[in-house]
């Protein structure tokens, strides 16, 4: 597990491009046969990506964040993002199908990543935030999570949420989890973008072609600084932070939320305007 401290804006303004990528890309969490995570000091969230392959993998990392099993005080969000897979929760197994996520509540002792077939090459990107409460696990497809359409073409960012870990949908402690696909054609996210001061989020891009790039957009409203993101790579996006992108090609992006406040609408909108 890869441990990433917590930077302040104003060092951030100051980071070269190599600095940025360091602090707040996450690039190494899509590895065949192994689970790969991050942990980052911002509102203390752990990152990890799961391929399984032909051999099952088990969830650890406890050795690391000092406790006696992974979610002994975490809960965690998995969204399969190829192929065909299953979770095994404490010996029950929940199937899941492209974009489908998985909710695993605080308590669980077992969390084992499943390749269903060798063709399947099955990929998993999860998330994991302390938890002070205990909700039960639960899978939500995609149709469950009431798809909301945003967007218009003329400003190239149609685009369709869906809202899996959230108060209206999967209850948690504090994570929030789902992911926005963009339409053919759209290339924008989150813009004008938004601030929400009470808690971080990060991005992981994926559905986009290797040869294609994003440029994330962070920093704060007057000292915006940019990061060039391949396919398969998070963004980490502190609560100071604005947090926008475009494409050079259409993309979907996986969002995650921790903090003290769970109210999806609760964003401080930035006028275009006062960019800078």
């Amino acid at each position: 597990m890869k441990f990433l401290r917590s930077a302040s804006p104003i060092e951030t303004k100051n980071m070269d491009s190599e600095r940025l990528r360091e602090e707040y890309l996450v690039g190494e969490l899509i590895q065949p046969g192994k689970i790969a995570m991050v942990y980052t000091h911002h509102d203390r969230v752990i990152l990890g990506g799961a391929v399984p392959g032909s051999k099952d993998l088990k969830l650890d990392g406890s050795k690391e964040i000092k406790a006696n099993y992974f979610l002994e005080e975490r809960e965690m969000g998995i969204i399969l993002i190829s192929g065909n897979g299953a979770v095994r929760v404490d010996g029950k197994e929940y199937p899941l199908s492209l974009k489908e996520c998985l909710y695993i509540g605080k308590g669980a002792r077992e969390v084992v990543f499943i390749n269903k077939k060798e063709q399947d090459h099955s990929e998993f990107y999860f998330a994991s935030a302390p938890a002070h409460s205990i909700h039960p696990t639960r899978k939500m497809t995609t149709s469950e999570a009431e798809p909301q359409a945003m967007g218009s073409k003329d400003q190239a960012n149609e685009r369709i949420i869906y809202k899996y870990i959230h108060p209206d949908g999967i209850e948690s402690c504090q994570l929030m989890m789902g992911f926005t696909e963009l339409k053919k054609g759209s290339i924008w996210n989150t813009m004008p973008p938004h601030l929400h001061e009470r808690r971080m989020e990060a991005y992981f891009y994926f559905d986009l072609p290797d040869n294609e790039r994003i440029w994330h957009f962070m920093g704060e409203v007057n000292e915006t600084r940019h990061l060039i993101v391949k396919n398969k790579q998070a963004v980490i996006s502190p609560a100071w932070s604005i947090h926008s992108g475009a494409g050079t090609a259409s993309y979907s992006f996986i969002w995650v939320m921790a903090g003290e406040n769970k109210l999806f609408s609760d964003m401080d909108f930035v006028k275009l305007e006062d960019l800078a």
